[in-house]
């Protein structure tokens, strides 16, 4: 597991820190004594997780377009981070058919930025891009998807984040690995967990639709994905980040997903969520015509596992009812950042606990 206590005083630059990741990762960081400079559009929701969480408030968070290179350059010389996350990314898939060249330019172009600010400042001794499990070619096979198989997203969204991960590829080859600054990227898969209100979403549109106490449309039942908590996939990214601080030679690709048998379907998470939020809570089959998404998709996760002893400790049962606990204190009017906090700290304790059993 990461050792929080290594980036107390670090200087960290994460792009995309209003979304919901972006929040909960700035979250971890500055709990952990980092000094954090965020670099993002407004929050892509409203509300937001990093609006309503006030998070903001303790870190220096800039507004702007990573397609805008000259103002991005200008905020990283500024910073002068040790350590880069890259998140920023338009992350919806049937956004991405609406839009395609505004996704592309975010999702490669974006990237070409960041990694041409740490090309250029040379202070940065760590860098991560975050994409998705989605950058592979998918044959809706039965087995997990390796770092080694073959990227070729479908949609534009999949596809620009493909490109994403060449590029990454690309810079470290011809210049980062020399300069001695290590690069990876991590392949995460669907994300739950409290203070995602994007749309499009199978957890948000849950909670969306019990809280106006009616039945929950759901799209695609049959759809296979790794569902798993934020928690999960951050810890993994901060393990990564710190690793490869120390060992460049750890740096490369790597899957980060739940056990197997947390790839369930959506109508399977549909059913736990409404287990879990009570109230007669139910939902329905609104299967339709639309835009080409995947039915399978499942990620061979034994790289992270085996090279730097990263494994999943919430199962999606726990992930689901996590995600309900969030929901349901924000909807009372609680303290939308206590609860994070209080969460992270039971995540890092059954952390903890599955390190010792382990050894």
């Amino acid at each position: 597991m990461a050792d929080i206590e290594f980036y107390r005083g670090k200087r960290v630059f994460v792009t995309g820190h209003t979304g919901f990741k972006g929040t909960w990762l700035s979250k971890i960081l500055l709990d952990a004594g980092a000094i954090v400079t965020g670099y993002a559009l407004d929050p892509p929701t409203d509300p937001s997780l990093f609006a309503v969480s006030k998070i903001g408030r303790q870190m220096q968070s800039v507004t702007g377009d990573i397609r805008d290179l000259p103002l991005l350059m200008k905020t990283v010389e500024e910073a002068r981070p040790e350590i880069v996350f890259h998140l920023a990314a338009q992350p919806i898939v049937r956004e991405s058919y609406v839009n395609p060249v505004s996704t592309y330019g975010t999702n490669v172009m974006g990237t070409v930025h960041i990694l041409e600010c740490v090309r250029k400042t040379g202070c940065v001794k760590s860098f991560l891009n975050i994409t998705t499990d989605k950058v592979y070619r998918n044959r809706e096979w039965e087995w997990g998807y390796r770092e080694t198989d073959e990227l070729d997203g479908y949609d534009p969204y999949s596809n620009s984040k493909s490109c994403s991960e060449l590029v990454t590829h690309s810079y470290r080859q011809s210049f980062l690995e020399e300069a001695g600054i290590p690069v990876s990227t991590a392949r995460a898969g669907n994300v739950i967990g409290g203070g995602d209100f994007a749309p499009d979403r199978i957890l948000p549109d849950c909670i969306r639709a019990a809280k106006e106490k009616e039945p929950i449309l759901v799209r695609n039942p049959r759809s296979t994905r790794p569902y798993q908590h934020v928690l999960e996939p951050l810890s993994a990214y901060l393990l990564i980040a710190q690793r490869q601080y120390g060992d460049p030679g750890l740096a490369g690709c790597y899957n980060v997903g739940p056990e197997e048998g947390d790839c369930i379907s959506t109508g399977q998470l549909a059913d736990i969520f409404c287990r879990s939020w009570g109230e007669g809570q139910t939902w329905i089959n609104q299967s339709q015509d639309g835009p080409h998404e995947a039915n399978f998709l499942k990620l061979d996760c034994s790289r992270i596992k085996r090279e730097l002893g990263w494994k999943p400790v919430w199962h999606v049962q726990e992930a689901v009812e996590k995600t309900v606990a969030w929901a349901k204190a924000y909807l009372a009017g609680e303290d939308a950042a206590a609860v994070m906090e209080q969460q992270i700290k039971e995540y890092w304790k059954k952390q903890v606990k599955e390190s010792c059993l382990n050894r």
